[in-house]
């Protein structure tokens, strides 16, 4: 766990323990974090602390944040750049409350959603609890992600179910997107934190975890979260260096719990998932090389994966077969690509 250094700002003495820690990771956040710190400042019928965590920020962050006069807010300035799951390792060291919210710097939440969320839990004896939430465009148009209806009849979040809803090329319930709140006593009695080894899929192996740990998560079906899209934000595009180190991750994942038949049969189902979309990585490599001893030898090896290429790159296949004087550069970020519906991709 990263160790937090050059921590400041309303260092809590002897205060009553808060409901509630949001723990806020920042890197170049100047243009969110007022109003993302202002949303978890403004939760109703709980008592709350923010922890906001600058990883290394080269803008205003570090200032905006001291100019916060609010003495539930303390901020952790660390040295050097962790990334996502070290920052808010530091940010889980230093909570004090029961419960802990994770929060975007580029996101939102309502006022009442720690409330609910919290009762939820309690009542349901779980140590986890997620809800659902809103994507809110630039055109100021918002979706809900999940129906209403289908979370409400999802009264318990299992294992399975996440498994499954995290495998890769899937684009529906894909409980990976929701932002989960952690009974704070449940993660220290169980060693639990994010993988600093990993820069994308991080939550997912921590969530995973809490639940093979025995965790119950209950669901609130109402949303409370809201996903910002920004200008310039895009999801991020996967590498054969993220795959490589999920499927690391998911194995020693395998080593550490003792999984029941049908999560394991989920997590088969999820290997071969990062294996096709290996492939399709791979795939598109040579594409974008022209090469196509290349493709085709890839092709061959698993034709599964080839099921998720778009019109567009098929179409340029053929002309890369049938050497097509001049052909147009090969490029995979103009293509509405599968790896995009991937829960573990982000804004930025």
């Amino acid at each position: 766990m990263t160790a937090p250094l050059n921590a400041s700002m309303h260092t809590p003495t002897n205060e009553p323990i808060p409901d509630v820690t949001f723990v806020v990771a920042a890197y170049n956040a100047a243009d969110t974090i007022t109003r993302a710190v202002g949303s978890a400042l403004a939760q109703e019928g709980v008592t709350l602390e923010v922890i906001v965590v600058d990883d290394c920020s080269s803008d205003d962050t570090v200032a905006l944040v001291t100019a916060i006069e609010d003495p539930r807010v303390r901020l952790i300035a660390l040295e050097q750049n962790c990334g996502p799951g070290g920052a808010r390792n530091a940010g889980f060291a230093a909570a004090r409350g029961r419960w802990i919210a994770v929060l975007d710097s580029d996101d939102t939440v309502r006022p009442a959603r720690l409330a609910r969320m919290v009762t939820r839990a309690e009542a349901a004896g779980a140590q986890i609890v997620v809800d659902n939430l809103d994507v809110l465009s630039l055109d100021g148009s918002n979706v809900r992600m999940f129906e209403d209806a289908h979370l409400e009849a999802l009264p318990e979040l299992t294992l399975p179910a996440f498994i499954e809803s995290n495998v890769i090329f899937r684009s529906e319930h894909n409980f990976g997107y929701m932002k989960p709140v952690f009974e704070r006593r449940f993660l220290a009695d169980h060693d639990l934190a994010f993988d600093e080894s990993l820069r994308i899929g991080e939550d997912y192996i921590l969530l995973a975890s809490a639940l093979a740990c025995g965790g119950r998560c209950a669901v609130e079906p109402s949303a409370g979260y809201t996903y910002h899209i920004r200008a310039g934000s895009i999801s991020r595009v996967l590498k054969l260096e993220h795959i490589d180190a999920m499927l690391a991750a998911d194995e020693a994942f395998l080593q550490r719990y003792g999984l029941d038949p049908l999560s394991r049969k989920m997590q088969r189902k999820r290997a071969r998932g990062f294996r096709q979309a290996r492939s399709f990585l791979l795939f598109v490599e040579y594409l974008k090389k022209r090469s196509l001893a290349g493709a085709l030898k890839t092709a061959l090896a698993d034709p599964i994966a080839l099921r998720h290429l778009r019109m567009p790159i098929a179409a340029r296949l053929r002309r890369l077969a049938a050497r097509a004087p001049q052909p147009a550069p090969i490029t995979v970020a103009a293509e509405r690509s599968p790896l995009g519906n991937d829960p573990h991709t982000s804004k930025g």
